[in-house]
């Protein structure tokens, strides 16, 4: 390493930074752990804000334009705060075909949420999955981890409001 060379500081004093430098130093500090650091700030803090991209970007030595670049490709990842319960509506032939168009319709008319949106008092977050494997049961859902199967929009849309 340079001389001049300044190892990057944590935005904050949050402990669980400390979690996401260990998994970089474990894997080297190299660019090529830039997913599976990315991966641990958002284990450590439900998404990735500017600071964590610009953090870990620095800290692999990776332009901030590819830590954006990838961090928005994967779907996986988040650049918001998740809300309090997650629905992942699939999305897959079989669901598709059976009725998740409505759903994801129904949840935009009633909750006026869409896809990777949160609803805006922060209760529900809405994502969809290309297939959740349980083609049987379409249309699927998946809320907060539990798998929902044969969901009709109205009786989706007044579990969620409940919660």
């Amino acid at each position: 390493m340079p001389a001049l060379y300044r190892k990057p500081s944590p935005p904050s004093d949050d402990k669980r930074w400390k979690i996401v430098e260990t998994r970089m130093r474990r894997m080297g500090n190299r660019p090529a752990a830039l997913i599976e650091a990315l991966h641990s700030a958002q284990e450590a803090f439900g998404y990735l804000d500017e600071n964590a991209l610009l953090f870990v970007g620095d800290t692999l030595g990776v332009p901030h334009s590819r830590v954006y670049g990838v961090a928005t490709f994967y779907s996986f990842f988040t650049l918001k705060p998740q809300g309090e319960h997650t629905c992942v509506v699939c999305t897959g032939t079989a669901c598709y075909i059976n009725g998740a168009k409505d759903i994801l319709a129904g949840l935009e008319r009633e909750l006026g949420v869409r896809p990777k949106q949160t609803t805006p008092d922060n209760k529900v977050s809405v994502l969809t999955a290309r297939c959740l494997g349980a083609c049987s049961l379409a249309p699927a859902v998946i809320v907060d981890g539990e798998v929902a199967g044969k969901v009709k929009a109205g009786e989706l849309i007044a579990r969620l409001e409940a919660m």
